[in-house]
């Protein structure tokens, strides 16, 4: 008889705007328990999950499954980095940016027999200054709009484009010292993005080629932009062109160094943070296992 695998489901509960109550039940319904051996919990603050993801992996456990959004996923990955316990991913945010790269379906019904087949493969994380990531982090228009977010009291993906078209007039780009593969380049910015996997989420791609197996991050340079530019580059980013327009430079590499003007906000995973003017990123290999397509 196979030994059944340890797989725990960490739970957000004020992840995304669906309700979570029937969840175990369609865990239980839908996981093959033939296969696993399932345990469910639920965070109770932030970075709750990483202190549960660690103990699971003292505890031999072969899978966490991060249920919830964007957030979810970076503090589940941060417990597991350097493990043998794999990263699984039930998608309950507005993004769902790994999610969507990996091929989790977003029906979770569908998720979670996904995850009965899945493969097991070992991917690159990041390093933002201290702060780990997995998908995608930044500084510019994308982090600022992530600040001013996390401040409103709606939530979705609608709610978002609101805000990003009302602040997009108010923005004033920056301009940024960027030592990368032993050159200085001076770019002003209308954002930069650090790209472990190609998009930010809702299949908006900004790094089209960007591979979390090949010990690079794609550091993609967004130039100043006009609201006549918008609609080019809305598409672009959602027909995986924008790496051939003229609105981005994307350089490949392992660790860059960035110079701000001043302290500002950063994303990392899509979730808000506070920084210093000088950001620091470096690749991480191999260091995390993931349930992929």
């Amino acid at each position: 008889m196979t030994t059944r695998k340890k797989i725990l489901f960490i739970i957000n509960p004020k992840a995304g705007t669906k309700s979570k109550t029937h969840l175990p039940q369609l865990i239980q319904q839908h996981i093959d328990s033939e296969r696993f051996e399932v345990q469910i919990t639920y965070t109770k603050a932030p970075s709750h999950a990483t202190i549960l993801a660690k103990e699971a992996v003292e505890n031999h456990t072969d899978i966490v499954i991060a249920t919830g959004g964007d957030g979810t996923v970076n503090e589940v990955m941060q417990g597991l980095l350097h493990s043998s316990t794999a990263l699984g991913i039930l998608p309950f945010g507005s993004g769902n940016g790994l999610a969507r790269f990996l091929g989790v379906p977003m029906n979770h019904v569908q998720a979670l027999k996904f995850i009965n087949h899945a493969a097991t493969v070992t991917i690159d994380t990041c390093l933002l200054n201290d702060h780990a990531f997995v998908n995608v982090a930044g500084t510019g228009f994308d982090a600022h709009i992530g600040n001013v977010f996390s401040h409103t009291k709606g939530r979705g993906f609608s709610t978002y484009i609101k805000l990003s078209i009302k602040e997009f007039y108010k923005y004033k780009p920056q301009e940024y010292l960027i030592n990368i593969n032993g050159k200085k380049l001076v770019r002003k910015a209308f954002m930069i993005s650090f790209a472990n996997t190609s998009q930010f989420g809702n299949n908006a791609h900004i790094a089209p080629e960007a591979d979390i197996q090949d010990g690079l991050v794609d550091v993609c340079i967004m130039k100043p932009l006009s609201i006549l530019d918008l609609p080019q580059v809305v598409y672009a980013i959602f027909n995986k062109t924008i790496h051939l327009s003229n609105y981005v430079e994307i350089i490949k590499c392992q660790n860059a160094t960035i110079e701000r003007v001043a302290p500002d906000a950063i994303h990392i995973d899509g979730e808000p943070h506070l920084a210093t003017k000088n950001l620091n990123i470096k690749v991480v290999p191999g260091s995390l296992k993931v349930l992929r397509k």
